[in-house]
């Protein structure tokens, strides 16, 4: 398909609800571009407030979200992760005690703006954990607190986070934290444009 068909069917996508389609394929073209197909803000809202209230810019947690579910709001996980933000039972429960939550099952409130809430408060967790160093904590959401904190220490002086990220040992980790990074600085160009608009 040219560039125009491709943007034509993801924008199809966009109309029936299928954003991970939509990301797909408009991530395809080559010399047309439009980035409110690659780079969508669905659950606005409840992002922004969640976000908001653990203290993350909602540019990062989009970022991730992009790589783990592409917004597919009831993807499960090989491994078992679950929900836009694709945390594992284990750490949800953790977190919903750590908050003071009776439950992991969301009851009143959606399931997205549930996972958002246990996401954003999981990612502040080990973004504290790890002294406030965004790539590490994302490195940290792939692959497990303790590694990126090993990672950190064989290295033979501090570094920057795109350092770090190169650094990192395994492929997986290594490509997520470069994607996730990057898709928060298109999501906070992408809201700076419409904001100057």
């Amino acid at each position: 398909m040219t560039d125009r068909q491709m943007l034509a069917a993801a924008e199809f996508a966009r109309r029936n609800g299928v954003i991970d389609r939509m990301i797909s394929t408009s991530d395809r073209t080559r010399e047309e571009f439009d980035f409110t197909q690659r780079f969508p803000s669905p659950y606005r809202a409840a992002l922004e407030a969640n976000a908001r209230n653990a203290g993350l810019e909602p540019t990062w947690v989009y970022g991730l979200i992009r790589q783990e579910s592409r917004f597919i709001e009831d993807i499960r996980s090989s491994a078992g992760a679950s929900g836009l933000m694709q945390l594992m039972p284990a750490t949800a429960r953790w977190v919903a005690r750590k908050v003071g939550m009776t439950t992991t099952a969301p009851s009143a409130s959606p399931r997205s703006t549930f996972n958002l809430r246990l996401g954003t408060t999981y990612l502040r967790m080990v973004l504290d954990d790890l002294d406030g160093h965004p790539a590490l904590a994302t490195a940290a959401y792939n692959a497990g607190p303790g590694r990126p904190r090993a990672w950190r220490a064989a290295l033979p002086r501090a570094v920057e986070g795109a350092v770090f990220a190169e650094t990192i040992p395994f492929n997986e980790t290594r490509d997520y934290v470069k994607k996730v990074m990057s898709n928060a600085v298109y999501y906070a160009r992408c809201s700076t444009t419409a904001r100057s608009r």
